[in-house]
């Protein structure tokens, strides 16, 4: 932990000495003679402040090389106008670099974001409660950035205090506005290094939403140790669903986003694996617009990077999809989610009996969504941005969320949903108003060597029940 707290520290460290650079009293009072400026004078007092600052400096420097070629003159006049012409051209430069580099912070207090962000990362818990992640997946994930997808630090602040903001913005679906107050920085620069963290993160997508293996040679454990589902469902390779992410438009874009909830929101597909990994995700397709469809969409549309499954092996998805070949759907009119189970009595048919295996194996995806809104709080409630950024967020959350479970840290969220293999969270209170209703069941045809497939499957189960 103290590495970590230093490794910070030293970055602090470097930037303060950047910006304040190695310069001298008597080396910014020549400048303030060579200018010009008589011992007394207002002009004296301007351009001494003027000159304290590197970026006035290296404008007068320039200016006054430009002056060179015109020189030749022993007017006064001339020279007391430009006198007039560099602290005029100062002044003006003094309220540029107030206003766009050297920004004061717009709130007083006596810790810096970075010196939050050191206190946090210090303090046991505190990470995962303000970040979503403990203080060594932070460290891992920002020197990752770093070294591999872009992110680097500027003038004025860290990688890790930018990847703070962008966590402390996503986890807790906190405003502009609170986000400044808590990093003081001005909101154009919250904004700017959000996006910053933002496209490093999205460039890590390719390398950490896939499939482990896209041939799925063995059966995972999940299954294997499943006493019902093994080894009838020993095919099964994942778990694939569509969730509905709410997002904010302008009036006259969000009427095809408007679905059965009432509130526009995006429609995103997901393929998830037994690791409660995303592998697949495609993202924007309306709120209006049916499961089945988003799918057929993003297989035509994005057929190079879907991962079919292999000959032999199949996704398991809700009612809401037809069951076709690689893709094994439950029977309709059956009872099917887990709760009710728990409340009803034991399966009897063949039917019921493999409608609730599939369930208990298919609330993978159920449960890896409700973990990806329970830490990632921004997409209960997405602020103002355009489609293409709120598309960039749902993927952005989904590469932390498998980050975070590759890493060979136990997360915290993670642990309980390990604990728990039927835990699904329900939404907060606050959020009810954007919680979206499922789609119904899909009445395109199935595949009949895909229910002849089921068949067997549930008569198999049936059998083999006690």
């Amino acid at each position: 932990m103290q590495e970590h707290v230093k490794k910070i520290a030293d970055s602090a460290d470097a930037i303060a000495t950047k910006r304040l650079g190695e310069v001298t009293i008597k080396q910014v009072m020549d400048l303030v003679v060579a200018c010009g400026a008589t011992f007394g004078t207002n002009e004296h007092f301007i351009a001494t402040k003027l000159f304290v600052k590197r970026e006035q400096r290296e404008m007068f420097m320039i200016l006054d090389t430009l002056s060179e070629d015109s020189s030749g003159t022993d007017s006064e006049e001339e020279d007391m106008e430009f006198i007039r012409m560099v602290l005029s051209g100062a002044q003006i430069t003094t309220e540029y670099i107030g206003t766009y580099i050297d920004k004061n912070p717009p709130r007083t207090s006596t810790l810096s974001g970075m010196g939050w962000l050191k206190e946090t990362l210090h303090t046991p818990g505190e990470c995962h409660s303000q970040l979503r992640m403990s203080t060594e997946v932070f460290m891992d994930l920002h020197d990752l950035l770093v070294r591999k997808y872009g992110l680097r630090a500027s003038l004025h602040m860290s990688a890790y205090e930018s990847l703070a903001i962008f966590l402390f913005i996503c986890g807790g679906n906190e405003s502009n506005r609170r986000s400044q107050n808590r990093f003081k920085h001005s909101g154009e620069t919250i904004s700017r290094k959000y996006d910053e963290v933002l496209n490093a993160i999205m460039a890590m997508a390719k390398d950490f939403i896939r499939p482990k293996n896209p041939n799925f040679p063995d059966v995972h454990s999940r299954i294997r140790d499943h006493r019902k589902a093994y080894p009838h469902f020993k095919d099964c390779i994942s778990a694939l669903d569509g969730t509905h992410i709410h997002v904010c438009l302008s009036p006259d874009d969000q009427i095809r986003f408007i679905g059965k909830s009432g509130i526009p929101t995006q429609n995103v597909l997901a393929v998830c694996d037994f690791d409660m990994r995303f592998t697949y995700v495609s993202t924007g397709q309306p709120g209006a617009m049916h499961d089945t469809s988003v799918l057929y969409s993003a297989i035509q549309v994005d057929d190079k990077f879907f991962p079919h499954p292999p000959r032999g092996k199949y996704y398991v998805v809700d009612a809401g999809y037809p069951n076709r070949l690689g893709y094994l759907a439950p029977y309709k009119g059956e009872r099917y989610h887990v709760p009710e189970w728990h409340r009803g009595m034991e399966s009897k048919t063949p039917k019921e009996k493999f409608n609730r295996v599939h369930s208990s194996i298919r609330n993978v995806i159920d449960r890896c969504f409700g973990l990806l809104k329970m830490k990632w709080q921004i997409l209960y409630n997405m602020p103002s941005y355009s489609m293409t950024k709120h598309k960039r967020i749902v993927v952005a959350t989904m590469v932390v969320h498998n980050f975070i479970r590759k890493h060979r840290t136990e997360d915290l969220d993670f642990a309980r949903f390990d604990r728990d293999l039927d835990f699904v969270p329900t939404i907060p209170e606050r959020y009810n108003k954007f919680a979206t209703v499922a789609d119904g069941s899909t009445t395109m045809q199935n595949a009949p060597t895909m229910d002849a497939f089921r068949n067997e499957l549930a008569t198999a189960l049936a059998v083999a029940w006690n």
